[in-house]
């Protein structure tokens, strides 16, 4: 049941929606009720309501997919039990909601416990998850050993090209991060991503692409090394 405060919340994203933004979304796969708000939009909206647990839980009752994406930007990671998290990452259905959930999910004390449950999982969309939970652990966790995540490039290159669509896009992308990670595992990321080849992505009606993994990362390294 919605509460008043969450009433109002939603009254300000239908009128922040445009028809335009519901095209973009849904070319980017959303099909749940939406308003197309835009992430300028949203941005702000965080910003005004700031961490909210109890409305970002409200919010995501709600199933719309708008409301959703907010819920995980104002939502309290160290709320985010063991349950929710896995209550959460079953409604994922599109790329968009399954992005800002990873980046909630991750921050969560509990983020590394839930990485191999997820990338096991035969759903496409709760193994994305898992996979951009572990690209955010390999660019922020320093306690994540270097033998662990050599162990991750080897299942990435053992199974990335038979993966499902979005699975493989999250792969290559943990793949880039783990070779930034560290002078060691850029080596051996490298190596594997030549190994890999051209990893085939269907982004739809939009202009996404898929990054090349070995290019990506030597850029990324030599614009560090610079700074």
């Amino acid at each position: 049941m919605k509460n008043k405060e969450t009433q109002t919340v939603l009254l300000e994203l239908k009128k922040m929606g445009t028809a335009q933004n519901r095209k973009i979304y849904s070319r980017h796969g959303v099909v749940d009720e939406q308003y197309g708000v835009s992430s300028a939009n949203l941005g702000k909206l965080k910003r005004k309501i700031k961490t909210n647990h109890p409305m970002a839980l409200k919010l995501w009752e709600t199933g719309n997919h708008d409301a959703r994406v907010l819920a995980c930007m104002i939502a309290d990671p160290e709320g985010m039990k063991g349950p929710l998290l896995n209550a959460w990452v079953k409604d994922l259905n599109n790329y968009v909601l399954t992005r800002v959930f990873s980046e909630l999910a991750s921050q969560s004390p509990r983020a590394i416990k839930y990485v191999e449950k997820w990338i096991k999982a035969k759903s496409e969309w709760i193994g994305s998850a898992g996979w951009n939970v572990l690209t955010h652990l390999a660019m922020a966790d320093e306690t994540l050993s270097n033998e662990s995540l050599e162990n991750y490039l080897n299942k990435i290159e053992t199974d990335i090209h038979t993966s499902k669509n979005r699975v493989k896009y999250s792969m290559n992308n943990t793949l880039i991060a783990i070779g930034i990670r560290n002078s060691k595992l850029e080596k051996k990321a490298v190596a594997a991503a030549k190994r890999i080849g051209k990893v085939e992505v269907d982004h739809g009606e939009t202009n996404c692409i898929t990054p090349d993994a070995a290019a990506y990362i030597k850029k990324t390294v030599e614009r560090k090394k610079k700074k």
